[in-house]
């Protein structure tokens, strides 16, 4: 009961997508297996404890969860105790006074200038192969736009305005955005369109990028297709959806964007989220400042 009235707080109230809710929702369930099976076979959440849920946390590090995926575990069940607060059915949240696990932070390398434009020159400028050019505008629009991969999974032909040149993005809390189009992408949008109109589009509310078979894509399919053309062209250990974001972020502020314009295109809410995209370009500035620098040299 409770938990269903959780799940419509977060779509009602916190707009939080699909795979949002469902990510909470699984990790409560999660510690609820864990309570039925280890502690007790009947949950009562008011009567929960904090060392049911530390036994729990243990049990997680024990079969090697990452200290990263426990501590969105605990964010989740934090979550839903602030919930039960909120609407008076627990007075103490019991993991008011948990502290999170410590994660190394690691630094994520985004694809350099070469290595996009290496990719890009791995398609035909003549092909009329719906795969090949599905996949290059794919690449184009999350290089481009910045877009998350459940946004691009989203976005629909409706979604694409070509007349002013900007696609419509629902990002996270089903919040609308709106990113301009470089001039250059234009023309392979049109040309897209029009191979996918012709096979591909099933009606108006077709979801713009499709499987062979006109399947929605799923997020599987779409890092497969990444880290497949990168493989190519870059020997970088992570080569994924996000580390096109990455890359996007990271150029636009190399060659001056302002950073508050950085922010928006992403779809932060603070800058704060965006500020770690300029942590690469600061390491490389440090070092040259440093062997640049005459006082240094002393």
């Amino acid at each position: 009961m409770y938990k269903q009235k959780f799940e419509d707080y977060l779509i009602l109230e916190c707009n939080y997508s699909k795979l949002t809710v469902k990510a909470y929702l699984s990790d409560i369930n999660d510690f609820e297996n864990f309570y039925i099976v280890n502690i007790d076979n009947q949950l009562n959440w008011i009567e929960v404890m904090y060392p049911d849920i530390r036994n729990w946390i243990v049990s997680l590090v024990e079969n090697g969860i990452s200290n990263r995926s426990i501590n969105r575990k605990t964010a989740s069940l934090k979550s839903f105790y602030l919930f039960l607060q909120k609407i008076e059915v627990v007075k103490k949240n019991p993991l008011s006074k948990h502290k999170t696990l410590r994660v190394e932070k690691k630094v994520q390398l985004p694809f350099s200038e070469k290595e996009m434009n290496n990719v890009f020159e791995e398609f035909s400028e003549e092909t009329e192969n719906y795969g090949n050019l599905r996949d290059r505008l794919i690449i184009e629009v999350f290089y481009t736009t910045g877009i998350r991969r459940a946004e691009l999974i989203d976005l629909k032909v409706s979604s694409v305005d070509l007349s002013n040149k900007i696609i419509k993005v629902l990002g996270k809390r089903n919040k609308e955005r709106l990113i301009p189009l470089l001039e250059h992408t234009i023309p392979l949008f049109r040309k897209y369109i029009n191979v996918y109109s012709s096979g591909y589009k099933v009606d108006n509310s077709s979801f713009l990028f499709v499987t062979n078979k006109g399947v929605k894509l799923y997020e599987t399919f779409v890092y497969r297709l990444i880290n497949s053309y990168f493989a190519k062209v870059s020997v970088k250990i992570k080569k994924s959806p996000h580390i096109l974001r990455h890359s996007f972020a990271t150029h636009l502020l190399k060659n001056g964007a302002d950073l508050n314009a950085v922010k928006d295109l992403l779809g932060h809410s603070s800058l704060g989220a965006t500020q770690v995209y300029i942590h690469n370009e600061i390491s490389q500035l440090t070092k040259v400042y440093k062997n640049a620098h005459p006082r240094n040299k002393k």
